[in-house]
């Protein structure tokens, strides 16, 4: 190769953001940063859902400050966002069900607004088919919006229903299991 090619093409490489994604697990990959109301999340930790033999997700979450403690995680009044890319289909009861358990399992004393905020996720489900996301973004004094296929579903208001929403993954007892929790919270 000619070296003014050679220049021509290194130079291109380096224009090219080497960060552009933080990880990749399973052939998806996420991104290191996410903007959110002004504010810069870093991706926490990643992790792959399976249930049996079959990978359901990779999930990442993205806080404002790296954070391995659940406890601290959810003390925080502040931006947090889980993403979810589906490897496997799933139906609007597969994700009612899985919403209804992780509440239970993590927030069994949940307010009557949280169970209906609950009832009002569910209602926003819809099929996800593989390859698509899930996505939910808390911002302080907004609520959490709720985002399916790329759709917009509306937002879900107060922490306390951001922070059960989080316990449905980090909380102590996530129905995608230890492994996932782990993951996302970034231990190794």
């Amino acid at each position: 190769m000619r070296p003014k090619m050679m220049s021509l093409l290194l130079s291109l490489t380096l224009l090219v953001p080497a960060f552009a994604f933080a990880a990749s697990l399973a052939d998806v990959n996420l991104d290191d940063k996410v903007a959110v109301n002004g504010q810069t999340l870093s991706l926490n930790g990643i992790g792959l859902r399976k249930k049996f033999f079959i990978k359901v997700y990779v999930g990442g979450l993205y806080l404002t400050a790296k954070s391995s403690n659940p406890a601290t995680i959810l003390a925080a009044d502040s931006p947090r966002r889980m993403v979810m890319h589906f490897l496997y289909g799933v139906s609007k009861d597969q994700m009612c069900d899985a919403w209804s358990e992780g509440l239970e399992a993590n927030t069994p004393n949940a307010s009557a607004e949280v169970k209906s905020a609950f009832k009002t996720l569910c209602s926003w489900m819809e099929p996800i088919p593989k390859g698509n996301r899930l996505v939910l973004t808390y911002v302080p004094g907004t609520g959490t919006t709720v985002e399916v296929n790329g759709k917009a579903k509306g937002t879900l208001p107060g922490k306390a229903t951001a922070d059960a929403i989080a316990s449905t993954w980090i909380g102590p007892k996530p129905a995608m299991g230890d492994d996932f929790k782990n993951a996302i919270l970034g231990k190794p």
